[in-house]
């Protein structure tokens, strides 16, 4: 372990990881998947994420942590975790994406998976029946991915997200409609693509996603769910959805796209409405007609599970 305080920098690595030199790990037959995880006062959850990769029957994985440089406890349980932990580094950064790109670079993995502290791997079997279907993935393919539960603060499940390829190709160009916690990237697409664009604050994973698939096709995994991602709070509101979709507007610009679809104009006027309900009604009013709304299109319940 080296610490420098004078930078408000700590990091840790485990050897037993970063001893296999990358080529070696590309000639396994079962590929080395890397977890990224950013994190920031972390405590809470923390710890469930790193259990549920303990608890994985897959062994070819290893965790790297960026952490924006916490002040709770989430270095304590870092360090109490290096078994699991193989590199971690806590320092300011400038966002997510930022914080993504730094532990790009201490990657030996062929596939990467990018998760919030938040979140957690599904089961225990998850990374092993995914690392079968990446095994039998063409070289040509830089982007896979599953299904995502989202589930509230008491760790309830609310519903899946996440469709066929097939189903969401087009509507992709138009809005974020991929599962990230459950997306796969190949480490060449870092290589071909460049890393995440960290003036995004919201929608970087889109604009990543977005320079690949705008042309080219990802794989989807059936019967697959990759991940939990809690939802509720802040992240929830509809001002967010607005400042992602303007995000996402300019990503489509910056490769091209130059005028909205019909998706994400539905999806901007939608949002305002939300936000204005939001304001006059109040939250929970608000959720109950979300709802309903959602059950006269036959969606489950999603606003009133938070």
């Amino acid at each position: 372990m080296h610490t420098q305080l004078n930078n408000l920098v700590v990091s840790s690595s485990r050897s037993d990881v970063n001893k296999f030199p990358t080529e070696e790990i590309q000639n396994l037959n079962q590929p080395l998947i890397t977890i990224i995880a950013a994190t920031y006062n972390a405590e809470k959850h923390l710890p469930t994420l790193i259990n549920s990769i303990r608890e994985q029957t897959y062994s070819k994985v290893e965790l790297i942590v960026i952490d924006g440089a916490s002040h709770d406890k989430t270095l304590d349980i870092l360090r109490a975790n290096e078994d699991v932990v193989s590199y971690w580094l806590s320092e300011p950064d400038a966002g997510i994406y930022d914080a993504w790109n730094k532990g790009v670079r201490h990657t030996h993995g062929e596939w990467i998976l990018f998760l919030g502290a938040d979140d957690f791997l599904w089961n225990s079997h998850t990374l092993l029946q995914m690392a079968d279907i990446l095994s039998k993935t063409s070289k040509e393919v830089l982007v896979t991915y599953g299904r995502v539960m989202l589930v509230n603060e008491a760790g309830e499940s609310v519903y899946l997200v996440g469709e066929s390829w097939l189903n969401i190709k087009n509507r992709f160009k138009q809005v974020m409609c991929l599962p990230h916690q459950g997306v796969l990237h190949r480490r060449s697409l870092f290589e071909q693509r460049g890393v995440f664009d960290d003036s995004f604050r919201i929608a970087g994973d889109y604009e990543l996603l977005l320079r690949e698939l705008r042309d080219n096709d990802a794989v989807f995994v059936e019967g697959l769910v990759v991940a939990g991602m809690r939802q509720g709070g802040v992240s929830s509101a509809p001002k967010n959805s607005l400042r992602a979709l303007k995000e996402i507007r300019k990503a489509q610009i910056l490769h091209g796209l130059r005028y909205p679809g019909r998706i994400w104009i539905g999806a901007y006027i939608r949002s305002h409405i939300k936000a204005w309900l939001w304001t006059i009604l109040g939250e929970e009013d608000v959720k109950k007609i979300l709802d309903f709304y959602r059950q006269m299109l036959r969606l489950p319940p999603y606003w009133t599970k938070l």
